[in-house]
């Protein structure tokens, strides 16, 4: 099997947030613990070719590199990239975060992100048990849960849920107050053809109080593997200035 990511996303909200979170228009669900059976492991490693429109510009990746430990509790460590663009965009955005491997929340969260002019270099550390945060420029904060989540971290946890087509997940654990609630919609099943192959999909619109690839205005989708694994296969929303964006799934590696 093989399984795709999107990985780039443009101004102000990453990529990855897009993915978890997903609008539907059916039975509000609440979203609550994941499944007991992960769909993912350590070693878990994606890639994923770029297309502006039609044309492809560049490739993507994610993965899960391996297990490690934030401030004495186990953590996955977990890579997102994508490069690529044309003559008028480039796009170099490296995003990591480090997902406590009980509760599946973050721990820490780093964003790179070269976007035309657009530019950001941040880390934040999270403490979940006292809901602060705090960056790498001493910048301190309030955390709205004690359960975080980032733009990345929300992709794996999206994963883990039914989305069964019809429901809606209202989710407000997003770590900036102000992108709360992040809400997840299953549209439908889909079978869709990717470089990796001919997949079996279920189709996710994500929404998010912030502005990018996710928000309200870009009419985001997502389709995730219709199997135990739920592989994003495909990402694809309108992004200012470089237009339509997506991500197509090339090769898939599951973890052990």
């Amino acid at each position: 099997m093989k399984a795709i990511f999107r990985i780039g996303r443009k101004s102000r909200t990453a990529f990855a947030i897009a993915v978890a979170a997903l609008v539907a228009g059916g039975t509000d669900a609440a979203a609550e613990a994941p499944q007991q059976r992960l769909p993912f492991r350590s070693g878990e490693s994606a890639t994923y070719q770029v297309k502006l429109g039609a044309i492809s510009v560049g490739r993507g990746s994610l993965a899960i590199t391996g297990l490690q430990t934030v401030r004495g509790q186990q953590v996955y460590h977990t890579v997102m990239t994508l490069q690529g663009g044309n003559a008028l965009v480039r796009v170099n955005d490296r995003f990591e975060s480090w997902i406590d491997t009980d509760g599946l929340f973050s721990r820490r969260f780093h964003q790179n992100q070269h976007e035309a002019r657009f530019r950001r270099n941040r880390t934040y550390e999270f403490f979940p048990e006292e809901r602060t945060f705090r960056r790498e420029n001493g910048q301190t904060g309030t955390l709205p849960t004690n359960q975080p989540l980032d733009d990345l971290s929300f992709i794996y946890f999206a994963r883990t849920l039914p989305l069964e087509p019809g429901a809606t997940y209202t989710l407000p654990r997003y770590f900036k107050t102000d992108g709360n609630p992040v809400v997840l919609q299953v549209l439908r099943r889909e079978t869709i053809e990717v470089p990796a192959g001919r997949f079996r999909t279920i189709v996710v619109r994500p929404v998010i109080r912030t502005d990018g690839l996710f928000g309200e205005g870009g009419r985001a989708e997502v389709f995730f593997s219709d199997d135990e694994h739920r592989i994003p296969v495909l990402i694809r929303s309108r992004v200012p200035v470089v237009g339509s964006l997506s991500m197509h799934l090339r090769s898939f590696r599951p973890g052990t």
